[in-house]
């Protein structure tokens, strides 16, 4: 069960992801602010587990609120505008969710929410052995466990602050490190980085609209920085940018 914060100046859009978080039957409580300025006085003196934070506000807008934040909860951003995906993500939000939002795109965020929150204790680290990342591998520590992580079955792996989050197909595992971390870790001949929050396995990297990868249900955004190396390693020629 979690603590729920929404702010957005447009109350119908509030009362839907309330609903939303309703449904879902997660939500131990469900706080909403119609403007980003009382939302920072309520911060001032309490936490919340996961944030849901519209952009366009008037007086404060969402990215300035989010900054203005010593220690931000989980947040998502909710907007109606596309093109402040790229930000969002710079700015450590865990997924950014395109207005009019669907119960199904919602509860994908929520999944990433509750994986994130659940995983993020589990004080889970790689142990950087060179010979092992020789064998196309490298081992994984959770408490008493250690699982050796095939790189093959890494699909792409998100920054978000303080962690990084491994996307794999038998899962997902929170690793307490930079984003810049997992760069080092695993090798530029099987993934690349696309964006400053995001590393993208290459093999996977089979579908690209506009400023985005799309892997599944997952839509990575490619920043400016990093799409003509992208492009070049993919072997895209530069007039299909």
């Amino acid at each position: 069960m979690i603590h729920c914060v929404i702010i957005d100046d447009e109350p119908l859009a509030r009362e839907i992801i309330e609903g939303y978080l309703l449904k879902s039957g997660i939500a131990h409580t469900v706080i909403q602010f119609g403007n980003a300025s009382e939302a920072l006085k309520y911060f001032q003196e309490h936490d919340a587990d996961v944030l849901f934070l519209d952009i366009e506000m008037p007086e404060m807008n969402g990215i300035d609120f989010l900054k203005a934040l010593s220690q931000p909860p989980v947040t998502v951003f909710t907007t109606a505008y596309r093109n402040y995906a790229f930000e969002g993500f710079e700015l450590g939000v865990i997924d950014f969710l395109l207005k009019p939002i669907s119960y199904d795109r919602f509860s994908h965020a929520l999944e990433k929410v509750q994986d994130f929150l659940a995983l993020k204790d589990e004080n889970t680290k790689i142990e950087k052995d060179p010979g092992e990342q020789k064998l196309g591998s490298v081992m994984v520590k959770s408490g008493v466990q250690r699982i050796l992580l095939d790189f093959n079955e890494v699909t792409h792996i998100q920054g978000l602050k303080d962690y990084a989050i491994i996307h794999a197909g038998k899962g997902k595992i929170v690793i307490k490190g930079s984003i810049k971390a997992m760069h080092e870790i695993f090798p530029a001949s099987h993934f690349i980085r696309v964006h400053k929050s995001f590393i993208v396995a290459l093999d996977r990297v089979k579908r690209i609209e506009k400023n985005r990868i799309i892997l599944g249900v997952n839509q990575i955004p490619i920043g400016r920085n990093y799409k003509e190396n992208l492009l070049k390693v993919i072997g895209v020629q530069s007039s299909s940018k």
